[in-house]
């Protein structure tokens, strides 16, 4: 047991600071989660285990217990012999004691003698560490709560080398959520569920990879609800909260809502209602939206965010075709060369060194235009096919680089690499340059693919798309389109004022069809498309292509 102060580390908040720092759940949102994980007074629940890993004040408990209740009563049970119904976590005493007297309150009124109820509460509730003491794995039927939002370096450093050593999805700069989850999914029986209200970060970025590649090789993705907006706490907090639904079972269809602002107790009883009895696919409510996807997003790579619906795109969209990069095409994606001091490396000047040294460099600035409008800049090249070139055989670019040896020696790399020290950052492939390509700025409100015909080097601000198979005009326009917006914008994150990221990890999402097996006519219209730089027309054609029926969600 460690000890830390309740700001940092709260078992029934957040963990965001507020106050005292406990910011509770409200009870409709308790109600919520339990009604999507199935804890409902209708089934035989003295007959099920379930755990809460950080009970806190007792949120989540209070709506247990009387839920449990309600099932033995009908039934006409003994709840005095129920011992393994609930197994309940915290780290604090004082949180452990309340809950403990909340419980034993609640069990008085059932007929239970004081002795009976303080028993059973001190069962059901236990002061431990969840992550180091939690149950046996396989043991339970369900996992609910919100566990702590805790930044894993606030963690004393013996206790954080102990999680890092018991969850080994707790990578980087992890979230103490992580654990929780890792763990609460050990414990779960075969059919078990997990549902947790958290940050949903982990499923964004890159300390969340082991964790969803975890979650989608072991287990069943089943219920996101996306709730950034909604008040589902007692204090207002910015912690991007979600409630997932997990279960230990193979997958199948997946749920997926966005709540709004206004998203409260009504709507979520129709959420439920829908997601439990309805036949329809979708549903847009006063303050939600919600789909059914086919399945879910595999491996540890980002899983992508938007609107029910485009996920329900994406989803369909992911299982009828190929990646953007794809061997059996020769279809490459790359980025251009950084050089670690553009202001030696890049020149105006045609003269200035051996004219074999000096590539034609195409920039972001070149391309917004939609077409190449080249500035006249050439990268000083070091590099020929077998590597770095020798400078005693190229006398002007060794005097150029000598008189720029200060700025040059100072970079990491040549610090590094004291014996190459003129070399840049990435190494250049001059063979690039001949080679026909697409080139995508970085920062863009929408992709903008422009055609290199074979004439230039890329500058690390544009990404390429090389192909062995592909019209590279038809392609572009597959590229121009809403649809490629659409992949891109789901996995990368938004920058400020509104452009997207388009780098090689967001472009190689990018799913697009067989070229054989696109109509001829949509394939010389896309190209047209491309060279008119028409995005609606090329997405009109596009969805053709991808057989999309609905441009709604474009």
């Amino acid at each position: 047991m460690f000890e830390t102060d309740a700001t940092l580390f709260d078992p029934d908040t957040t963990k965001i600071p507020v106050d005292n720092g406990e910011v509770f759940t409200r009870r409709w949102m308790v109600e919520f989660i339990l009604d999507l994980v199935g804890y409902t007074s209708d089934r035989d629940l003295g007959s099920l285990v379930i755990v809460e890993p950080s009970c806190g004040a007792g949120a989540f408990l209070d709506v247990i217990v009387d839920r449990l209740i309600e099932s033995v009563q009908d039934r006409e049970l003994d709840i005095g012999g129920l011992d393994l119904a609930i197994r309940a976590y915290d780290l604090l005493e004082e949180n452990v004691a309340l809950s403990r007297k909340t419980i034993m309150a609640r069990l008085e009124d059932t007929g239970l003698s004081p002795e009976a109820a303080e028993r059973l509460a001190a069962h059901w509730v236990v002061q431990a560490d969840f992550l180091i003491d939690s149950p046996t794995v396989g043991s339970a039927d369900l996992v609910v709560g919100n566990p702590p939002y805790v930044r894993l370096e606030n963690v004393p450093t013996d206790r954080m080398v102990a999680y890092r050593t018991k969850c080994r999805t707790m990578r980087g700069r992890s979230d103490l959520y992580v654990g929780f989850i890792e763990t609460g999914l050990s414990l779960l029986r075969p059919g078990g569920v997990l549902g947790f209200i958290c940050a949903d970060r982990w499923m964004r970025n890159q300390y969340g990879a082991d964790l969803r590649e975890l979650i989608t090789g072991s287990y069943c993705m089943d219920t996101v609800v996306t709730m950034h907006d909604v008040n589902a706490f007692e204090h207002t907090v910015s912690a991007y909260p979600a409630v997932v639904v997990v279960r230990n079972e193979p997958q199948g269809t997946a749920t997926v809502i966005d709540a709004g602002a206004t998203f409260g107790e009504s709507s979520a009883q129709e959420a439920i209602s829908w997601k439990r009895t309805s036949s329809q696919p979708s549903i847009d409510g006063d303050s939600y939206r919600g789909s059914r996807l086919s399945g879910w997003f595999e491996g540890r790579n980002l899983w992508p965010g938007g609107s029910p619906q485009t996920m329900a795109l994406l989803t369909d969209l992911e299982t009828r075709f190929p990646p953007l990069e794809d061997p059996e095409t020769g279809t490459r994606v790359g980025i251009g060369v950084a050089t670690g001091c553009d202001e030696v490396y890049i020149t105006d000047q045609p003269d200035i060194v051996e004219a074999d040294r000096l590539l034609p460099l195409l920039q972001a600035r070149d391309t917004t235009s939609g077409v190449v409008e080249w500035s006249g800049r050439h990268l000083i090249n070091p590099w020929d096919e077998d590597g770095l070139v020798d400078l005693d055989g190229y006398p002007r670019l060794r005097s150029y680089f000598a008189e720029n040896a200060g700025k040059l020696g100072r970079r990491h790399i040549a610090r590094k690499r004291p014996q190459t020290w003129y070399r840049t950052i990435d190494r250049v492939h001059p063979g690039l340059t001949r080679t026909p390509k697409l080139v995508i700025p970085d920062l863009k409100a929408s992709a903008n693919p422009v055609l290199d015909d074979g004439r230039f080097y890329p500058h690390h601000n544009l990404y390429y798309v090389v192909s062995e198979g592909w019209d590279l005009e038809v392609l572009g326009g597959l590229l121009l389109s809403k649809v490629a917006n659409l992949f891109v914008g789901a996995y990368c994150v938004k920058m400020r004022g509104g452009c997207y990221r388009f780098q090689a990890q967001y472009l190689r999402k990018i799913r697009v069809p067989n070229f054989r097996a696109i109509d001829p006519g949509i394939a010389r219209s896309l190209a047209e498309a491309f060279r008119e730089r028409d995005v609606d027309g090329a997405t009109e054609l596009a969805s053709k292509a991808y057989g999309i029926d609905d441009l709604a969600w474009l």
